[in-house]
């Protein structure tokens, strides 16, 4: 007899853990409270012959019916919905508010990686005050060849990085590669940042520091040296790397043509 109550109790607690509304909860309250009564008439009048199967079949099945469950639901509105085999919202197979699926999803991987530069507060003075802003100058690459950067404010940390790299992605320079390194040397200017990008040979690695350190990682570069020449300030520095790299052309395969040797017989 015991046993028995035990099942409705669980039975019971297990229906009204779920999120109802107000309405429903005091509809499932009852209806539970129904079956909860109807079964332990059953038990009293012949505990032999009752199984706790038939408690169950008798609990689910005095439950309200939903039209939106599927076939062979039973299980009443929102009841055991993603659980699977006893309806609820959405089709005899699960509802749609059930219970999450927890298998583990594969991550997708990212195309781009991206790095801040520099994260800086500016304000701009107006007839009402001072307005304050973010300022995030970011660079993305693939590490294959492509790289950008991008300069944009905003009002807070996260949206001003957010359009940077956006803006970034959409602004892209392809690099060309010529035996692990670049073609040749390449110089540029922006405004006071003045840079120049130098070949290095095999196992070198890149040899730079600051902005064009970063910018020649994200972009992929094996080996590569290069010296900052004039500002210090990483935009400019970054936006001189930039346009020094666009100045790289692919290396050219110079056809090698071999010469056609005539043997002529010796005559003595």
């Amino acid at each position: 007899m015991d046993a028995w109550l035990h099942l409705l109790k669980v039975h019971a607690q297990e229906v009204l853990n779920f999120n109802y509304m107000s309405d429903e909860e005091k509809q499932l309250e009852t209806v539970v409270e129904t079956a909860v009564a109807e079964a332990n008439a059953v038990v009293t009048a012949s505990p032999t012959d009752t199984t706790p199967a038939d408690v169950e079949i008798m609990v689910r099945g005095s439950l309200p019916a939903d039209d939106s469950r599927g076939p062979g639901g039973g299980g009443g509105q929102r009841f055991g919905g993603g659980r699977g085999g006893h309806g609820g919202r959405g089709g005899g197979g699960g509802g749609g508010r059930g219970r999450r699926d927890d298998r583990p999803r594969e991550r997708e991987d990212k195309e781009f990686n991206q790095v801040t530069l520099d994260l800086a507060r500016v304000t701009r003075v107006t007839k009402g005050g001072k307005r304050m802003r973010f300022r995030a100058t970011v660079i993305v690459g693939d590490g294959k060849g492509r790289v950008g950067f991008a300069t944009s404010k905003g009002v807070d940390v996260q949206a001003s990085v957010m359009k940077a790299a956006n803006k970034a992605k959409k602004h892209l320079i392809t690099i060309p590669f010529a035996n692990e390194t670049i073609p040749h040397a390449v110089r540029a200017k922006a405004g006071a940042g003045d840079v120049m990008i130098m070949p290095a040979p095999k196992g070198s690695g890149i040899i730079a520091g600051g902005p064009v350190r970063v910018l020649l990682q994200l972009a992929g570069v094996p080996n590569a040296s290069s010296k900052i020449m004039g500002s210090k300030n990483k935009i400019n520095n970054v936006r001189a790397a930039v346009n020094a790299l666009k100045m790289l052309k692919p290396a050219r395969v110079r056809a090698v043509k071999e010469k056609e040797v005539v043997t002529e017989p010796v005559v003595e």
